[in-house]
Formats: C-alpha cells, sequence, structure tokens
C-alpha cells in the first residue's frame, strides 16, 4: 500500500500551515490535527501535556512486545529573517518535484510521512505481533523535557524507537552526547580608575577558560570513533555591570559533545578538575551542570537496523548509507534504556533551520515504502484490528 507522494506532500502541507514554531513552540494546533487522523484510523489515542502549549501525541495499536515506536518532533525553529523567504513560511509552496515551508525538512516532512504510515498500518489490519506506536512531540527545539522526555517519564519503553529526521533515507544510527555546563567567577568591584582595589571577575574567568582549553586541548583529539568527535564549544560569555567598574561577576557557558562512550557527569567532572587546574580561590568560582544527556550506539545488525537496510536496498536499489549526527535528538531520552534507536526520514539535514527549507516529495512516498516494509517485517501486518 504505497502511498503517492502528492498525497503524502498534502498533509505536509496542512502541517506546514500549523504554525508550531519556537518560540513559543505551541503544538497543541498541530497535534490536534494528527489526533483526529489517528483516531479516525482506529488508533488508541492520547494527548499528554506536561506544560500548557506543549501537547504530544501518543497513539498505539496492537498489544505486547516487542513495542515499534516512530517519533517526529511537531514544533520548529522560528522563521527568523522573513525577508530571506521567497513564499510566505506557513503555506507550503510546490516547484520543481519539492515542497517548500518552515519545517517541510526538519521535521514536518517526516511526520507527514508517519502519518500515513499509520493509516496505512491500520489498514492492512494492524501489527500481527507486538505492538506500534506513533508518537509526535514538542519541545525538541528547545531540548526541552515537555516533549519526549515527559513520554519516557510516564511510561513509554519501546524496544525500537525511530525518529524522524532529515537524513536523505539514510540512517543514523550513532549519536553523540551533550552537556551544558556555566562557570561562574566572583569577585569584587571598584572604580575602574584604581583596578588594583578590586578583584576582577572577567580577567578570573579568562583564567579558568583558559585552563579547560588548554586542558581539553590536549585531551579530546584521541577521543574519536570513525568521523565522531569529542568536541567542546565556548558557546556564551557575558560579565560586568558598567565599563568603568571592575567587574564582579562573570560567567560563561560551554557546550560539549560526547562520544557514545563518554559519559555526562565524567564530562563535568572533568570541566571542574580542568577548571581547578587555574589555581583561583576555590570560593571564588563555580561550574553548573546546566543539562545533558548521553549519546547512544544502536548496532547495525539489529533487527531494527537490519529490516531498514533490507528496506532501503529493495526500494532505492543500493545499500543503507550511515550518516554522522552533528546535532541530538529526542532520541537522547532513551540513551540508558538499552533500546534500538535510529533516526531515519526524508529531506536533507542541510534544509532544516534554513530559510526556503524544502523536501523532496519523491522521497515522502519512499520514506513511507520503506517504513512500511520496515513495520512488516519487524511486526507482520493484517491482524484484522488496528487496536
Amino acid at each position: 500500500m504505497a502511498e503517492p507522494g502528492d498525497a503524502i506532500a498534502a498533509t505536509l502541507g496542512d502541517l506546514v500551515a500549523l504554525p508550531s514554531a519556537y518560540p513559543p513552540g505551541d503544538t497543541t494546533a498541530i497535534s490536534d490535527y494528527a489526533a483526529r487522523r489517528l483516531r479516525a484510523a482506529g488508533y488508541r489515542v492520547e494527548l499528554p501535556c506536561k506544560m500548557p502549549g506543549i501537547v504530544n501525541v501518543v497513539a498505539r495499536a496492537g498489544r505486547g512486545r516487542p513495542l515499534l515506536a516512530f517519533n517526529a518532533h511537531s514544533d520548529t525553529v522560528g522563521v527568523g529573517d522573513v525577508s530571506l523567504w521567497r513564499s510566505d513560511p506557513f503555506r507550503a509552496v510546490l516547484a520543481d518535484g519539492r515542497l517548500t515551508g518552515l519545517g517541510a525538512a526538519n521535521c514536518k516532512g517526516a511526520m507527514a510521512a508517519q502519518l500515513h504510515l499509520a493509516e496505512s498500518v491500520a489498514a492492512l489490519g494492524g501489527p500481527r505481533r507486538g505492538e506500534i506506536a506513533f508518537t509526535f512531540t514538542g519541545d525538541e527545539e528547545r531540548l526541552g523535557p515537555d516533549g519526549m522526555q515527559h513520554l519516557r517519564d510516564a511510561g513509554l519503553r519501546p524496544d525500537m524507537l525511530v525518529l524522524g529526521g532529515p537524513t536523505a533515507l539514510d540512517l543514523i544510527v550513532e549519536e553523540r552526547g551533550v552537556l551544558w555546563a556555566r562557570l561562574t567567577a566572583t569577585g569584587r568591584a571598584a572604580h575602574a580608575g584604581e583596578p588594583i582595589a578590586g578583584d576582577n571577575a572577567i580577567d578570573r574567568l579568562l583564567r579558568l577558560i583558559r585552563a579547560i582549553d588548554s586542558g581539553l586541548q590536549v585531551r579530546l583529539p584521541a577521543r574519536a570513533k570513525g568521523r565522531l568527535r569529542s568536541t567542546v564549544s565556548l558557546g556564551r560569555i557575558a560579565g560586568g555591570a558598567n565599563t568603568n567598574v571592575v567587574p564582579d561577576q562573570a560567567w560563561a557557558e560551554f557546550d560539549r559533545r560526547l562520544l557514545p562512550s563518554e559519559r555526562v557527569a565524567e564530562a563535568f567532572a572533568e570541566l571542574g578538575e580542568l577548571a581547578a587546574m587555574a589555581n583561583e580561590p576555590t570560593a571564588s568560582w563555580r561550574l553548573e551542570l546546566l543539562t545533558g544527556s548521553n549519546g547512544f550506539a544502536a548496532p547495525r545488525n539489529g533487527p531494527c537496523v537490519s529490516a531498514f537496510r533490507q528496506a532501503i536496498e529493495q526500494a532505492l536499489g543500493r545499500p543503507a548509507r550511515f550518516l554522522d549526527a552533528v546535532g541530538v535528538s529526542d532520541g537522547r531520552w532513551f540513551a540508558e534504556d538499552g533500546i534500538e534507536i535510529l533516526s531515519f526520514g526524508p529531506g536533507e539535514g542541510a534544509q532544516g533551520h534554513a530559510a526556503n527549507e524544502s523536501v523532496a516529495i519523491p522521497q515522502l512516498a519512499e520514506a513511507h515504502a520503506i517504513q512500511l516494509a520496515v513495520v512488516e517485517r519487524l511486526l507482520g501486518l493484517g491482524a484484522g484490528v488496528a487496536t
């Protein structure tokens, strides 16, 4: 039951027309749309909501194990500079075999393909064994806890998780962990005309940053797995109250990307260890963990990855390719659960978060066909009832 690309494109047009940009990331309308279609198809549907405005969708069919879950985040980034758009970002435009609109690639294209997948699975009678779930979540672009993390906290425990992402129908099976940390330095204010009377917090912060940077520059080059690298980036820095005042406080924020084998707790401790090498008074600085989640790696011969490899080769006439993830996905909330996690979907990663974001219409149909073949291989189809 392959769906034509124009039917999925029409659904994608509906999704683009339902604004869900962050901020504020309100997914109420787009979740209601998905819920109506899934209920009409016969699924058991819930709309879990922890934070008003961030409405998620969980639709289930079948019972028992294994539980195969599909997910696509329904929120998008903001429009950005609207003058860079050649058309209304919230109106789908079809041209040259592509659909343009905010979220077309990241990740409403994957959401549209998964909605049609859900309807096809139901029309074919639902899974013969185990259970299938379709989840559409908000709060992804904020890296927040009110979307997929909320579903996990509420008890969602799949055996296999397929994240819809712009992978151009290739696979991502490894993802780095992420750690955000804030380093704060304190000092003593004084008039800038007599700086010796004060204790400059910015100077202290710079000495702490240099200690961290010099230590990591020695250690990180050896931390690699294939093309994945362990990295650090100084993303924000601020301090002082006025130019003519010796600053008594300053802070900086770091982004650490971790190999799947590294752990957030250990990486955070390492930052503190390196900062201490600056030999600043203990009470004059502090390091805070803002957020962090470990990475994951799915075996390339696991049942879900193997099913995708077979389906991709059959549908596209070429072997499946494996991509390196630059960012992080909502799969991170399940990194410690020992489940098989992968990302797959239509659209190119470079299109996401860019003006005039677009997706190729044929990829929408191919994504649907590949994922339907995966469901058939993993769960079978034709139990007679969708629920």
